[in-house]
């Protein structure tokens, strides 16, 4: 009757807690449907409150006047951030990995930085001397739009915080964060998670035209090699916040706005 003692209790058997785990490729594909889709209805939310406040009917001309304000797409952009990060929290707890593990929330070299702008610098002035020898502005006519819409609203310091600090925010969590962590640890590799997710990237910006989407395409391949040489997620918002505010004054030179 051992088993019965006081100095016998019963063994037990606690439940080994599942290991930590990254999404892989279609798990990936799928959260990040979802990631993108809270992106869409945060960003919206601004441009459907705008519309409800226009006088007059509401219809898709409307919608479109609305939607081309720097003021509108500066505030757009930048709930589009909580509405991504929320969205982000909860495939990374799930995963029962950190947020910052899962995404590279980590600083990295100087030389990496120094590697990293030496090749932004190279990349983009690469396309704007093809755009200068063949006869195309060196910026979309949408940027120089939404440059004097949000002079004309005194928005402009919004716009820089929207387009400088929020976007590559954004942008980055998600494509150079989220995706391609889940894609890069599966049978892609880490070359196929930067093809795929600078293309994902790319899509994102169908506002421009196809020379300029191939301007965004080339720009995600560097931050996509930068994201793997480096392993932080950081450098490629400071690169990619650092490429914007340059893309930024120079529209205000090119406009006469400055």
């Amino acid at each position: 009757m051992d088993s019965l003692s006081p100095a016998s209790p019963p063994i037990t058997i606690t439940p080994a807690e599942r290991p930590p785990r990254v999404w892989k490729f279609w798990g990936t594909a799928l959260w990040g449907f979802f990631i993108f889709a809270a992106m869409f209805v945060g960003q919206l939310a601004v441009v459907a409150w705008f519309v409800l406040r226009q006088h007059g009917p509401i219809d898709i001309a409307a919608a479109i006047h609305v939607l081309g304000g720097g003021l509108t797409i500066s505030l757009s952009v930048i709930t589009g951030l909580p509405a991504v990060l929320a969205a982000l929290w909860l495939p990374i707890h799930l995963s029962r990995t950190s947020f910052a593990d899962y995404l590279a929330l980590r600083w990295t070299s100087w030389t990496n930085l120094l590697i990293g702008i030496v090749a932004m610098v190279v990349v983009v002035m690469g396309w704007d001397l093809v755009s200068r020898l063949t006869g195309r502005e060196v910026q979309p006519g949408f940027m120089g739009d939404v440059v004097q819409s949000a002079v004309a609203d005194g928005a402009l310091w919004l716009l820089v915080l929207a387009f400088c600090v929020a976007a590559p925010i954004t942008e980055e969590f998600f494509a150079r964060g989220f995706l391609y962590r889940g894609w890069s640890e599966s049978a892609l590799g880490p070359l196929g998670a930067i093809l795929l997710s600078s293309a994902v990237w790319t899509m994102l910006h169908l506002q421009y035209d196809w020379f300029f989407l191939g301007e965004v395409f080339s720009i995600g391949l560097v931050l996509g090699y930068l994201r793997y040489r480096s392993q932080s997620i950081w450098l490629t918002i400071l690169l990619h916040g650092l490429n914007n505010l340059a893309a930024l004054v120079q529209t205000l030179l090119l406009t006469g706005q400055s």
